[in-house]
């Protein structure tokens, strides 16, 4: 009996353990900045993550299905994406706390919670307003409303890395369109309201630090736009979150936010689509190019690591492709192939006056056919495979620097990472083929 009590005491304070809440703090040095959970520096792999099977769109949840059906659709991605060395998710709000608390405790993967603070609209007095206007005294109080909510109800989930706010609202100041586009130009009216905007980014950031104590809070802006009225009135965010594509080179990126803003930098999207918008073909090796090239400027300007010393991870957009990206609500089942914007910092495939950015093959897996239960297969492409070789390197690991990051990253090879991928290309076919 003694035993069995015994074993019953040890068991409960092992559970008790491994339930707590982890204290996540950004620490400075004289190295730079970097981000600490229970006193252990990391840098964060992250991955923007969703689950959308083929024939469905944004009004599909996940979280909305049974148990049984949510731990066999997490088992197949987060055991392929924890291989990969993924060690965060950027996931949107949604997501009930105990499954975080599931996929850290199953997989060890942390997630980064996003609330799109009115990014697509918010309801007013039970009136539906497409575009938020951040000056508006009912906008306001529902937003502050829902972040403080957020707060209380997640504070002391395990597994909860940070929060994040919003998803480069700037855009939606002067940028209604709701599908993936060419950004227009500044509206000049436009910075007035962004900094109603900023201000409520850190109204709503105080408020939540006063609830929970234990993480971060972060915002998400689009590039660097409106940084002088960010510098101004975000003083009390905790991370500098930033949807970046550029191409091959985040350039002086890290030093305009170390200069105006002293804050760390997580980058919450960026990365490369993998089709070539002139052959009109899957195009992988580009892909793994230029996701390759943004992660190890990613690395050298973490902390320590020799350059500016402020970067403390990123998010790779995205995990799979977006099948119902283009059009929304329609060809769902369809993997279209329009090029809905263009970027000249893709040169493999711009020309001038032409879309060349693929909105629905930004995965760096791609999804297998929709199966009888509503579960997908992922198969994995040559980013994956060079991501994961690039996740290998820990910058705090003792003994690394900026001299053995540059060994690492010139020891992986694009050619063998598109080759590993060539088996799974195969496979999906077969498997497109069966269905």
């Amino acid at each position: 009996m003694k035993n069995l009590v015994l074993l019953f005491f040890c068991s409960l304070v092992f559970s008790l353990i491994s339930a707590q809440t982890q204290q996540v703090s950004i620490v400075e040095n004289d190295q730079g900045i970097h981000l600490s959970v229970d006193g252990k520096a990391i840098i964060l792999n992250g991955v923007n993550w969703d689950y959308y099977p083929i024939g469905t769109n944004y009004e599909f949840s996940l979280w909305a299905q049974s148990d049984d059906f949510i731990k066999e659709a997490l088992e197949g991605e987060m055991s392929i994406l924890k291989e990969m060395g993924i060690n965060v998710l950027r996931i949107y709000t949604g997501i009930q706390p105990r499954w975080i608390t599931y996929i850290y405790e199953t997989y060890g993967v942390y997630t980064m919670l996003n609330h799109s603070f009115g990014r697509y609209g918010l309801s007013i007095d039970g009136e539906w307003v497409a575009n938020t206007d951040y000056s508006n005294s009912g906008a306001q109080k529902v937003l502050l409303t829902e972040v403080t909510a957020l707060a209380q109800e997640y504070k002391n989930t395990p597994g909860l890395l940070f929060y994040l706010l919003g998803n480069e609202n700037n855009y939606g100041l002067f940028w209604e369109g709701a599908e993936t586009e060419d950004i227009p130009e500044d509206d000049p009216e436009a910075a007035a309201r962004a900094r109603a905007m900023y201000q409520l980014f850190n109204k709503a950031t105080k408020a939540m630090k006063d609830i929970d104590t234990a993480h971060p809070v972060a915002m998400c802006n689009g590039d660097l736009q409106f940084l002088n009225i960010i510098a101004e009135e975000c003083q009390d965010v905790d991370i500098f979150g930033s949807n970046v594509y550029r191409g091959i080179s985040f350039g002086d990126f890290f030093e305009r936010v170390k200069t105006k803003l002293g804050k760390p930098i997580v980058f919450t999207e960026f990365g490369a689509d993998g089709y070539n918008a002139i052959k009109k073909e899957e195009d992988q090796s580009a892909q793994a190019y230029y996701n390759l090239g943004n992660w190890q400027e990613i690395y050298e300007n973490a902390a320590g690591m020799g350059k500016v010393g402020n970067s403390l991870g990123g998010f790779t957009f995205q995990s799979s492709d977006g099948w119902w990206k283009f059009g929304q609500t329609k060809n769902l089942n369809l993997h279209d192939d329009n090029a809905s914007w263009a970027n000249a910092g893709y040169a493999h495939d711009f020309v001038k006056g032409k879309d060349n950015m693929n909105e629905e093959w930004f995965g760096i897996c791609a999804k297998g056919p929709t199966n009888a239960k509503g579960l997908y297969q992922l198969y994995p492409r040559a980013a994956y495979y060079a991501q994961k070789e690039a996740h290998a390197f820990d910058p705090f690991a003792d003994g690394n620097n900026a001299k053995s990051l540059a060994a690492h990253f010139k020891g992986i090879s694009l050619k063998k990472a598109a080759k590993k991928a060539k088996s799974d290309r195969k496979a999906l076919l077969k498997a497109q083929d069966q269905k």
